[in-house]
């Protein structure tokens, strides 16, 4: 598999609370962006949102007089809510995400019996990517890559010469995502990762998330297909699919549920809306007594 030789511009942002880099994806000054797995900020504790974090990525792309096309998800996240139609509705594009995300939507209508009017067909996105399907940021080539594993609906965006893998895989010190969520599966997630791992060493890769093992390291987003097959610690070179099956079954089994689950996945299947105000004006999230 190829890389486009145009060099992908790249920004970060880091929301500290959730441990999530969202991205700026584009080809060059007053050119042309994609925005990458944005952040709604939330308060748990009081069900109160803001925009504070999505605002860094408003300001990012007027101050580099960009036109933004997309705003990708890698997935329906389980740990953060998207802040997409805020940036849609700031700056234009639009929202898209892979089409398994209809088995996502199926899964949770039931976990949360929503509404009757709630869709199963990912038309809540402005665009479901299938695999394999090609599109352009400006001058940049870019390609989807379906890579179930962590849930059924996770794709990687490789945008010129830059990769962006969701939850598939972490730094290489951390590791690889949990695959115990409903619809995801090891063996999936092993087999995702070898199409990943057989592009060019020399592709940069870009996290979702970073969790550094210890306080002696900051968070850092950017590693290479390369570093990746060399010292992951889950799926390094060597590393069968029976042997990385049953460490990841072991150790997901010590897991807790991510802290914004709940609220996360109710939005995110949404596009990042939120549900339907009640009768009284106001919106609700439901909790699910025992049933996760």
């Amino acid at each position: 598999m190829s890389v486009s030789a145009v060099r992908t511009q790249v920004q970060s942002f880091l929301d500290t609370d959730t441990e999530t880099w969202s991205y700026v994806v584009y080809d060059r000054e007053g050119g042309t962006a994609a925005v990458v797995d944005t952040v709604l900020n939330f308060d748990a504790a009081s069900g109160r949102t803001s925009t504070e974090g999505a605002e860094e990525i408003v300001a990012f792309v007027r101050e580099k007089n960009l036109t933004v096309e997309w705003i990708l998800e890698t997935h329906a996240h389980a740990d953060h809510l998207s802040a997409a139609p805020f940036v849609r509705d700031q700056l234009g594009g639009k929202i898209a995400i892979g089409e398994q995300i209809c088995q996502v939507q199926n899964i949770f209508r039931n976990v949360f019996n929503l509404e009757k009017e709630f869709l199963v067909d990912g038309s809540q996105f402005d665009h479901l990517f299938a695999d394999g399907e090609t599109f352009n940021v400006g001058d940049l080539d870019a390609r989807v890559i379906y890579a179930p594993g962590h849930t059924p609906a996770d794709m990687a965006w490789l945008i010129g010469d830059a990769l962006f893998v969701g939850d598939t895989l972490f730094m290489p010190d951390v590791g690889s995502a949990r695959c115990d969520f409903p619809g995801g599966d090891a063996a999936t997630l092993y087999r995702s990762v070898q199409k990943l791992l057989a592009l060019p060493e020399e592709t940069r890769m870009f996290m979702c998330h970073d969790y550094p093992p210890s306080d002696a390291r900051e968070h850092q987003c950017e590693t290479t297909v390369g570093e990746q097959k060399r010292d992951n610690i889950h799926l390094r070179d060597g590393v069968s699919e029976a042997e990385f099956v049953a460490m990841r079954s072991e150790r997901d089994a010590t897991l807790a549920m991510p802290r914004l689950i709940i609220p996360s996945i109710q939005v995110n299947i949404r596009a990042g809306e939120m549900p339907p105000a009640e009768d009284n004006g106001t919106v609700y999230l439901k909790v699910p007594i025992n049933a996760l």
